[in-house]
């Protein structure tokens, strides 16, 4: 779950239009549902509506103090809702490991070992942790001590991060995810907002650099704090996994899959965040 690492973030490859959800539901194979589970997936989803309600709170702050009633909280509710997200994740990541056992099995496997395993309990508890504004600011404070207090282990964190892609991956897929709001919001009219899809555009890369500096400055605490209680021999066992043909393949795979559930989350934000404006239901 490293791999995918920003909630919604509202604020390197071309931006594109991933496709919100399937036209038709997709089968998913009990193997892939099997990886899914191996790889804590419906806890993430939990942890995932979590940030986004407290996400959704402070969006919901920039509201003009006569529109702030309960529709937006009841809006936040219905499209943070972890059921949803996991269908929408579990048949997109199907699709991208149609005929793939390969990387299915192995990637099984290898979370079914005691190193893979405890580095995704330790991701989840880091999660949480972080959700709590003092122990992010701690964890910042503590990797900037990393690089004389420990240089291998952040060689180590380096290592794993350009393994996974993890930068220009997340900041691709965080970027989509504003795109698709701005569409929401345009989807659900009102005040006047009717932008074109440059306008949108534009307006999305304006906070390219942006959206990277807040990429960088909490992806690499997170994976400090996270993998601070395993072994340096523990960790060069997931990096060794994450560099592998499988590791790769898993990686893209989860990226599109998270990036499908996450756009139609953020079209759906944004539709209730412009319906909440004026005042009616979603």
């Amino acid at each position: 779950m490293a791999r995918w690492v920003l909630a919604v973030v509202l604020s390197l490859l071309p931006v594109v239009a991933v496709p919100a959800r399937a036209e038709t539901p997709t089968q998913v194979s009990a193997d892939v549902m099997a990886l899914s589970r191996a790889l804590m997936i419906p806890e993430t989803m939990e942890i995932l509506r979590a940030e986004g309600l407290a996400n959704g709170r402070e969006l919901g702050g920039e509201m003009p103090p006569g529109r702030r009633g309960s529709l937006w909280g009841e809006a936040l509710d219905r499209v943070y809702d972890p059921a949803r997200m996991l269908s929408l994740f579990d048949q997109a990541f199907a699709v991208a490991l149609a005929e793939d056992g390969e990387t299915v099995a192995a990637a099984t496997a290898f979370f079914g070992t005691e190193p893979g395993r405890r580095a995704l309990l330790l991701e989840l508890s880091a999660r949480r942790a972080l959700l709590d504004k003092t122990v992010e600011a701690a964890a910042g404070l503590a990797y900037g001590r990393l690089a004389s207090e420990d240089p291998a282990r952040q060689a180590l964190i380096d290592r794993f991060v350009r393994a996974n892609d993890l930068v220009d991956s997340n900041v691709m897929g965080a970027m989509n995810a504003n795109l698709a709001f701005l569409r929401g919001l345009a989807d659900a009219g009102g005040d006047g907002f009717a932008p074109s899809e440059a306008d949108m555009l534009a307006q999305v890369w304006g906070t390219e650099a942006e959206t990277r500096a807040e990429t960088v400055g909490w992806l690499f605490p997170f994976l400090a704090m996270a993998y601070q209680p395993m072994s340096d021999a523990d960790l060069t066992t997931y990096v060794v996994f994450s560099e592998s043909p499988a590791g790769r393949r898993l990686n893209a795979a989860m990226f599109k899959a998270f990036d499908v559930m996450l756009n139609a989350v953020s079209r759906d934000l944004g539709r209730g965040f412009g319906r909440s404006l004026q005042g009616d239901d979603i």
